[in-house]
């Protein structure tokens, strides 16, 4: 697809496939305008009424004529639909592989944690050529990331996980716009995206003020802080199931249904509870809704994480590698 100054610089894998489907959008409905002003145009004259007395000619209309204005509107819905169908699925499937980002929106600032502890505010560092993923949430209320370059804009919700993945192509710096009015400074809470080059990208994460403690790190400790540790025990089962090994598979709950243990599943099992108990097991445990700041949820599901494969020391803790950076394709 052809760059032009209509749209912004095309700068993620996803921006051609969103304005080729833009373009054919446009070309339809331009199409179609002008078939249909000419031909109003045309008739009206071919059909005017020449004299007072004159009477039309009756219409018993055509059959196919109906079918032919019936049948390539279909064909062009459908088309339309399994074409911007696969653009869904291709930005709502991730690939397996990808540098996990977490974003947390609130009035009026973006905050973005890397696993490996480094943080930054209203600007994110990404490496061009690698797929990145983006888990959001909001501390306050609704926000949206945008990204005019990258064709990409997703709800940030509070109380759940929304999630955005790209490549970016180019380096460079791009803008990052809040899409969704979110109160008084909502115009002021824009971002920068800036894409590296590998070699720059990784000098940059040796040279930023890192926290020097992981995400997972900071997790385990806050996990400790809150006590939890006395019930969830990872070496033997406490008064609350292990959390060894809970990430991404399925849990068994007291009215025998199962659930995924994923992002949503941990969120609500830490704020609420009592809505899904684990079989075998009291709904004893409060809720820490309000005790736990947005970015503190983040860090305790980043070290539930890292319990998913076998415990190398004795806290059960797997210290994920840094940074974490896919392989490129």
């Amino acid at each position: 697809m052809p760059q032009t100054q209509l749209l912004p610089e095309q700068a993620s894998t996803m921006a051609p496939r969103v304005d080729a489907l833009y373009f054919f959008l446009l070309a339809v409905a331009a199409f179609f305008t002008l078939l249909i002003a000419g031909l109003v145009i045309y008739f009206a004259f071919k059909y005017r009424r020449r004299s007072k007395n004159e009477a039309g000619v009756p219409i018993h209309g055509s059959i196919w004529l109906e079918a032919t204005w019936t049948i390539i509107p279909i064909i062009i819905v459908l088309v339309i639909f399994g074409w911007s169908s696969s653009i869904f699925f291709s930005m709502a499937r991730p690939p397996a592989k990808t540098l996990d980002v977490y974003v947390v929106g609130k009035q009026w600032m973006w905050k973005f944690q890397h696993p490996d502890g480094h943080m930054e505010v209203n600007e994110l560092h990404v490496p061009v050529g690698v797929d990145v993923k983006l888990t959001m949430t909001s501390q306050d209320v609704i926000h949206d990331v945008y990204i005019p370059n990258f064709r990409l804009k997703a709800d940030v919700l509070p109380g759940k996980y929304t999630h955005m993945w790209f490549k970016a192509t180019k380096p460079g710096k791009y803008h990052l716009f809040c899409a969704e009015y979110c109160g008084t400074n909502h115009s002021g809470m824009v971002g920068w995206i800036t894409v590296q080059e590998r070699a720059e990208y990784e000098q940059w994460l040796a040279g930023s003020s890192g926290q020097g403690t992981t995400m997972a790190q900071a997790g385990e400790k806050l996990f400790k802080d809150l006590a939890c540790s006395s019930c969830h025990q990872t070496d033997t089962i406490g008064r609350g199931p292990t959390l060894v090994g809970l990430y991404d598979n399925k849990v068994t709950l007291d009215n025998g249904s199962t659930v995924m243990a994923d992002d949503a599943y941990l969120r609500e099992s830490i704020t609420n509870p009592r809505a899904k108990v684990v079989a075998g097991f009291q709904p004893v445990m409060p809720s820490f809704q309000g005790l736990v700041s947005e970015e503190g949820l983040l860090q305790i599901l980043e070290y539930i994480k890292s319990l998913r494969t076998t415990p190398s020391n004795a806290t059960g803790v797997v210290p994920p590698p840094a940074p974490a950076i896919p392989a490129k394709k």
